[in-house]
């Protein structure tokens, strides 16, 4: 199967409008819409900084700058048997 990305728009009444001519043959065809959704972050200016972690280890400064902290209700214990579970299927 052949695809084709086209950037076109849907007028008021729910028409599709097809700006650009094509050049495809005839005959039955699949249409796979994605409208793009409008992001619901904040500008990063107005996010807080997040803390700086500390750490001896140079290979892990990166990464603790990449990944989020540990939310305070978080249960290590009830990671692991969750873990556990999906690997044995339990």
């Amino acid at each position: 199967m052949q695809a084709y990305k086209l950037n076109t728009t849907i007028d008021e009444s729910g028409h599709l409008i097809i700006d650009e001519p094509l050049n495809i043959a005839p005959g039955k065809v699949e249409v796979i819409i994605l409208q793009p959704v409008p992001s619901l972050e904040t500008p990063t200016e107005s996010q807080p900084e997040k803390p700086k972690r500390q750490t001896k280890i140079k290979a892990l400064q990166g990464w603790f700058e990449k990944t989020q902290p540990t939310p305070s209700d978080f249960d290590p214990d009830q990671a692991r048997w969750e873990a556990l579970k999906e690997k044995h299927n339990l």
